[in-house]
């Protein structure tokens, strides 16, 4: 990605070093806890379900010094190229559309985080929180991404800020809201269901910005794949199958790898936002 020397966004919020006050969210013993934890929160899932279901705290994490170092600044300066990104081609569409774009803020954290919705451990994952129309994000997670999910590559990371930003755009429409009234009133299974459309539609989002990034030819060789990558190493049959060797379709909160992939790249082939109705249709595993 042909990113620096780009536009950097004022929308960041550097908390890294500032330490919480308060507990964290509890997390189960091992590693097969975190992943469970990084699977309902992963790439965007409301931290509100998991706080309910998880009332328990754990300790405090002591502050942690700011790195200095060029790699970070770097990294800093890469997630304020990508925001301010999303930042042009969001409110060029909304535009379009008659309505204004709103910018969210970027949080940087380490460790722990609060937000409007709560107490965030770094083990969750990206999240975008409605009630302070905030993303969150601890940067360790990139190395996470690689390493873990085996998804390299700076577009990979940018996949999942845009994914992020697609969800603050569903707030923004009342999406979220709309979804949050209907899962109430539904079993879980069913309210499952309704996360996957919602999480399929951020990815879409995320395709759609990606169109955009392209046309504007900031994109490089195998970017797409990076990006696509990053979505099939977050479906919810590979982190379950990872995680405790099979697979639930019932208990899917984002979709499969195949269904994330499909709907991204639905999203960077139309660069049209009214090609990414995930709710309406009857079938959210997208064939063209």
């Amino acid at each position: 990605m042909l990113w620096k020397g780009q536009r950097q966004s004022d929308n960041v919020e550097d908390q890294r070093g500032s330490g919480v006050g308060r507990g964290g969210l509890a997390i189960g013993g091992g590693l097969g806890g975190i992943v469970v934890l990084v699977i309902a929160l992963l790439l965007g899932a409301d931290p509100r379900q998991l706080l309910q279901q998880n009332p328990g705290t754990s300790p405090a994490a002591p502050a942690t010094s700011r790195p200095a170092n060029v790699q970070d600044d770097e990294m800093t300066q890469f997630v304020r190229v990508v925001l301010a990104s999303t930042e042009d081609v969001w409110t060029d569409i909304m535009r379009q559309n008659g309505q204004q774009y709103r910018k969210p803020k970027l949080v940087l954290y380490t460790g722990q985080v609060e937000s409007a919705c709560g107490t965030a451990d770094a083990a969750v994952g990206p999240f975008y929180c409605p009630g302070d129309e905030k993303v969150y994000l601890d940067l360790s997670f990139f190395q996470e991404l690689k390493q873990r999910f085996r998804a390299p590559g700076d577009f990979a990371q940018a996949y999942v800020i845009a994914h992020e930003v697609g969800h603050h755009m569903q707030n923004l429409l009342g999406t979220m809201d709309r979804v949050d009234r209907s899962q109430r009133r539904l079993s879980k299974a069913e309210a499952n269901q309704i996360s996957v459309r919602l999480e399929l539609q951020a990815d879409f989002l995320a395709g759609v910005w990606a169109h955009y990034a392209q046309a504007k030819g900031i994109l490089e060789p195998g970017d797409i794949e990076e990006a696509l990558g990053a979505a099939s190493s977050v479906g919810d049959d590979r982190l379950q199958k990872a995680a405790q060797g099979y697979v639930v379709p019932d208990s899917f909160t984002h979709g499969s790898s195949e269904q994330r992939m499909r709907w991204f790249r639905r999203g960077l082939e139309s660069g049209d936002i009214r090609q990414g109705d995930t709710f309406s249709t009857s079938n959210v595993s997208y064939r063209r």
